[in-house]
């Protein structure tokens, strides 16, 4: 399989070193100036910046290239690249975690909201600890993590940096040097808290799971996630 990396920083790196590992070829390498030719990749993977993921989605659902990205921070524009995906009849994946493990601790994070929706004395908030250089705040995981919380509860939205109360989801973002990705969702009571955890030790498994999907995505149409690469149901 011939890769395009749009986003050639840590990440992309950690994701040659996987896909290389795994047989796979890589044919493009762009950290933000060089010119490229999209068409001559199977398939792209983008852990760009928020103000080029957009573009560099674009550029190869138009070229017919299927595309799976994790760059974080550019959402709100995210509806366009499904009617861009869907019109063109392409195939794309958004993840805000690419992770094996923190794909299933999102299916056990709307498992336990689940179950607290009638435990009202029970307050539920996020944090999560990311380095130094991430450039968003919360992560796409917190928001994720927030998002699986308000479908399975009367909660209505996540606020950064904000107090629990019976509609919103505080979320505590921190910011140290030389941390992959910690995150935490704490249900606390007067008499005992329920916490579940994920911590990252290195980014290999965002790597993985970015490869994995990208090998899953190929030859397919539509717009999916890792639930759908992952069959979690």
């Amino acid at each position: 399989m011939k890769i395009a990396l749009l986003g050639y920083g840590r990440m992309g790196k950690e994701i040659e070193k996987i896909a290389l590992q795994r047989g796979h070829e890589i044919v493009i390498k762009y950290a933000g100036k060089e010119s490229y030719n999209i068409n001559d990749a199977d398939v792209a993977i983008d852990f760009s910046l928020p103000n080029a993921a957009y573009d560099n989605i674009a550029n190869c659902l138009e070229n017919g290239v299927p595309i799976v990205s994790g760059t974080t921070g550019w959402l709100e524009r995210y509806n366009d690249i499904v009617a861009l995906c869907e019109a063109q009849k392409g195939a794309f994946i958004y993840a805000s975690n690419f992770s094996l493990g923190v794909n299933i601790f999102f299916e056990l994070n709307k498992q336990l909201a689940k179950m607290m929706e009638q435990l009202n004395e029970y307050n539920v908030a996020i944090e999560e600890i990311h380095h130094t250089k991430k450039l968003d705040a919360p992560s796409g995981t917190a928001i994720t993590l927030a998002e699986g919380i308000i479908d399975q509860s009367s909660k209505q939205e996540w606020e950064l940096d904000g107090t629990p109360s019976d509609t919103s989801i505080p979320i505590k973002a921190i910011r140290t040097p030389d941390v992959p990705g910690t995150h935490t969702v704490n249900y606390d009571s007067t008499i005992d808290s329920i916490a579940i955890n994920h911590t990252a030790h290195n980014r290999q498994g965002f790597a993985l799971g970015a490869v994995v999907a990208a090998e899953w995505l190929v030859d397919k149409e539509g717009v999916y996630s890792m639930k759908d690469v992952l069959n979690l149901g």
